[in-house]
């Protein structure tokens, strides 16, 4: 449903995760007996949880962590991984520098070229340790990452930017052809980010084996406030997610769709799921972990554009452990932790045995829902400066 906005415009009504809450139905399941499994390709992982391929979260010994926890996590190919040969001390400069000179030294030190060997060094590092190894580039990079990754064992490939579409026009350089890439890789693509029904929909139809969605809900992306563009994370997955249902409708191929952003608690995954997202990249809350190469900071990926830099570093301290944020024992009661517990949790009150089931969950509009009831809550984390 849209609304006049002025004369001779209209806009719809977008939602987000606290804008909504999820109802319980009629039946009830033993949270120990749900199954959180998901799939892309022939790969099934227990845990649909997806580490963003930020610098500050992941490197190849967290990727090594959380693949032996049953999740995936995203190595960026053209971050300081492939860049430098010693990452540990670039990342410790970051780390040291002051809130003013942040952004300009990230870029300073993001125009080091990527070493290819680098690329390959880093994805045998991470199958040596027998768990899955999933790499990211921008699409210009994708043709010659792609085979790079791909001959050095990559398990996945994604090819991601700010906004992904079939159709880009460009006169200054040529258009990665994305059905083409899509068709000569040997291995999962996932193609991301997206926001609509339309380019989650061409997305698939180019071959994608999983489609991202978001643009700008994360807590260290600035894209909705450089640029002016995104859509409210619940409107785009269940957007996203009915493309995803037409296309199986048609031609019985199930395209795995990815909640990318947004999500600060294990209530906002339960709701990312429940709005029909397969799985989730998370990144500010899993930089929070031990293993988190970025001691508790957290950059975006788009923090080092050399003219517009649409990200920014954030300290979001350490927790504890890369385990017990995934699977507890929760020890903050904010919902940062436990955040398969929570999701069983929730799957279980909601009566929804699989993530597919907890797609057809029901959803209500309650922007009340994180206050109401909730005065004492507020006053004492005020006081407490939280």
């Amino acid at each position: 449903m849209s609304n006049f906005i002025g004369v001779n415009k209209k806009a719809r009504q977008g939602y987000g995760f606290d804008e909504i809450a999820l109802s319980p139905g009629s039946i009830t399941i033993n949270p120990e007996e749900v199954n959180t499994n998901w799939q892309i390709g022939d790969f099934k992982f227990d845990v649909p949880v997806i580490a963003a391929a930020m610098d500050g979260v992941v490197d190849t010994k967290f990727a090594i962590a959380m693949g032996k926890l049953g999740g995936i996590a995203i190595l960026n190919l053209e971050g300081v991984q492939t860049k430098y040969e010693n990452p540990e001390k670039v990342i410790e400069k970051i780390i040291k520098s002051s809130g003013a000179e942040a952004t300009r030294l990230v870029q300073r030190i993001y125009e080091e070229p990527i070493k290819e060997k680098l690329v390959a060094k880093r994805i045998k590092e991470i199958k040596k340790a027998n768990v899955p190894a999933v790499v990211s580039c921008i699409p210009q990079k994708a043709p010659t990452l792609g085979k790079i990754a791909q001959d050095a064992g990559a398990d996945i490939f994604v090819v991601q930017s700010t906004v992904l579409t079939v159709k880009h026009i460009s006169t200054k350089y040529k258009p990665v052809d994305l059905q083409k890439f899509c068709s000569q890789m040997k291995i999962p693509v996932m193609l991301g980010n997206c926001v609509t029904y339309e380019v989650g929909l061409s997305l698939m139809q180019a071959g994608a084996s999983a489609v991202l969605v978001g643009i700008g809900p994360g807590a260290a992306c600035t894209t909705r406030g450089v640029l002016g563009i995104g859509v409210p994370q619940v409107t785009a997955m269940c957007d996203v997610a009915a493309a995803r249902d037409f296309y199986y409708k048609k031609t019985k191929k199930y395209i795995p769709v990815i909640a990318d952003g947004g999500m600060r608690t294990g209530g906002d995954l339960c709701k990312a799921i429940a709005c029909g997202a397969d799985a989730a990249i998370i990144g500010s809350i899993l930089a929070r972990a031990k293993e988190s190469p970025g001691k508790g900071h957290h950059w975006g990926m788009a923090t080092p554009h050399p003219n517009l830099p649409r990200g920014t570093r954030i300290y979001v301290g350490t927790t504890g452990p890369l385990e017990e944020i995934i699977f507890g024992p929760a020890r903050t009661d904010d919902g940062s932790q436990n955040l398969i517990g929570a999701l069983q949790t929730s799957m279980g009150n909601l009566g929804a045995k699989n993530i597919k089931e907890m797609h057809k969950v029901e959803i209500i509009i309650a922007p009340s829902i994180q206050t109401e009831g909730k005065l004492f809550q507020r006053v004492q984390r005020v006081g407490m400066g939280k």
